[in-house]
């Protein structure tokens, strides 16, 4: 197979004229003979002024350029659709396979040898990931990387973990509205991604277990010069796999995903990585087993002490070993004879990891935070296709508890309605959301974090059992049943609850149940109607996306997108 500048040639039916004017067009930008008979490393370049955690990433294609360059290949940085959570509308999921298709189609359509792929906000690590994984190029990843701590009256500060703390505290009237001013500019005090152990922290932990970036790569933060150095190494290391490979389905094998999950309940990490994860392997034929991993969960202890489970934040955890440190915790739970992008194998890696001494972030497999799974799928008559809860975020007391349904038929319904006193919500109840998932919100938006109601917030209220079939941030904390499957827009069981039900959670059990005969539930169930398509469903994006989007279970991507023996 041809590479370099002859890969992939524009059809003109004259192979010879396609070369030639693909030369003469580049000259333009003023290369020489030499530098265009080299190999070819794309750079999929997210920058973008809507996306301040990717606020680094010109200053790392630019270390990319040089790493590529000093290794005698020649770097071509080009831009892809990039997704920041707060800025995205309706929902950054809703357009994470937009990216990956993007992304597939453009490592497909130009020429390039290898690619490195730069990304860090929430989706887009993952959809660069399904994109690769799907044309096949060799890839390395690099992070963009997790801002630094702020500060406030001599405390620590993550976003955004500590922004939903402390906008609940605003809500329940404990600070007022010009501290909170105040607050607002110093969580997020620099370039990079959320510095707790959120989703784009989370996939970047995941992505460096499974060997798709270097050593540091998921916990060096953004502005440190070592994330520039890492980036040069990157480029190095993608002139390499420029020559020989491995292509991405060499690293991404069922024992790379399982070492993932492995660390995904270590860190007690964001229940968006499942989805996230199942959608990466389903591009390349491994099915994710959710009662394997929920069994990972319950042999795995969480070890990683960050926020929102813990006390510390990500440069911390950098500093304390980072990622190879903690595979070195969990080595006998993995197989360290896996392949990483770098050339070592994972025990390579772990042979290498730094010793701190004192340090007290990352605990010893014999002394965990905690056990019984970080996250723990549900099962039972409201979630037949599964369910996912937080255990390391959740209140303890909470994880068995029976109580009132309080159903919100829309995010819109809960948004406009929670703090509404006339519908008496009750601290033991148990609040519902439906119509929240991938086709019903549509695009499964970061709802399921459910406030708690202002009056009961004012009362000193923390947390409540809540369950709905959205999402949650990685960085938000308590007892939040999420991804209910089947969906409720779909006809799921949570499409039949009443105010007035009860449901019972039984976490250690894995079980969640709507108590409400099967005789009721068939009669309500005749009575259902599905909910009316959303604005625009009739063209465009949203109509290829409500067509053809797939559950939580399957990772919400497009069916066809999906390698063949998935679909």
């Amino acid at each position: 197979m041809a590479g370099g500048l002859r890969k992939g040639l524009t059809s003109y039916g004259d192979t010879g004229f396609s070369l030639f004017l693909r030369t003469a067009f580049i000259k333009a930008m003023g290369f020489s003979d030499d530098a265009l008979d080299r190999p070819i490393v794309g750079i999929a370049d997210t920058a973008s002024d809507y996306n301040p955690c990717h606020g680094n990433a010109p200053e790392l294609v630019e270390a990319i350029k040089r790493g590529v360059m000093l290794a005698g290949g020649l770097p071509m940085a080009f831009p892809t659709i990039s997704i920041h959570e707060s800025f995205a509308h309706p929902t950054s999921m809703f357009l994470r396979n937009l990216m990956a298709m993007d992304t597939e189609e453009m490592i497909r359509a130009q020429p390039m040898d290898a690619v490195v792929l730069v990304g860090g906000c929430d989706k887009t690590l993952p959809a660069q990931l399904m994109g690769a994984a799907s044309a096949g190029v060799p890839a390395i990843v690099v992070p963009t990387g997790p801002m630094l701590v702020g500060h406030h009256k001599g405390e620590e500060l993550g976003a955004c973990t500590d922004c939903r703390r402390l906008w609940g505290e605003f809500r329940a009237g404990r600070i007022s509205e010009a501290e909170i001013n105040v607050i607002k500019g110093r969580l997020a005090p620099t370039k990079g991604t959320c510095m707790v152990m959120g989703t784009a922290s989370t996939v970047a932990c995941m992505v460096e277990a499974m060997g798709m970036c270097l050593p540091g790569g998921a916990t060096c933060p953004a502005m440190h010069s070592a994330r520039l150095a890492l980036a040069e190494a990157s480029g190095t290391a993608a002139v390499r796999l420029a020559g020989a490979g491995p292509a991405p389905a060499e690293i991404l094998t069922p024992a790379a995903f399982r070492n993932a999950l492995v660390v995904l309940q270590a860190i007690g990490g964001s229940t968006n990585a499942l989805i996230h994860f199942t959608a990466i392997a389903g591009r390349l034929g491994i099915p994710v087993d959710l009662e394997e991993f929920d069994r990972i969960g319950r042999s795995v202890p969480v070890l990683v002490d960050l926020k929102p489970s813990g006390r510390h934040y990500m440069e911390h955890l950098h500093h304390a070993g980072g990622i190879p440190r903690l595979l070195r915790e969990l080595a006998p739970l993995l197989d360290t004879t896996a392949r990483t992008v770098g050339g070592a194998t994972l025990a390579e890696i772990i042979a290498g990891a730094e010793e701190v001494p004192g340090q007290d972030v990352i605990r010893p497999f014999a002394a965990p935070i905690m056990t019984g799974g970080g996250l723990a799928v549900l099962r039972g008559n409201l979630a037949p296709g599964g369910a996912l809860l937080k255990r390391a975020a959740a209140t303890p007391a909470l994880l068995r508890h029976e109580g009132r349904a309080v159903v919100f038929e829309s995010v819109d319904e809960m948004v406009a309605t929670i703090d509404d006193e006339s519908r008496a919500i009750r601290p033991d109840d148990v609040i519902v959301m439906r119509n929240a998932g991938p086709k019903g919100a549509p695009g499964m938006p970061e709802a399921g974090y459910i406030p708690i109601p202002r009056y009961l917030a004012r009362q000193g209220v923390k947390d409540m059992v809540r369950l709905s079939d959205a999402r949650m941030s990685g960085t938000a904390f308590g007892t939040i049943v999420l991804h209910l499957t089947p969906e409720s827009a779909a006809g799921g069981p949570l499409a039949l609850v009443r105010t007035g039900d009860r449901i019972r959670l039984d976490a250690e059990a894995r079980r969640l149940d709507l108590l409400v005969a099967d005789d009721e539930l068939a009669a309500r169930r005749a009575a259902w109607t599905p909910p009316p398509p959303p604005p625009g469903a009739e063209r465009g994006y949203m109509k290829l996306y409500l067509d053809s989007v797939l559950g939580a279970e399957k990772g919400c991507d497009f069916d066809f997108c999906l390698a063949p023996e998935m679909r």
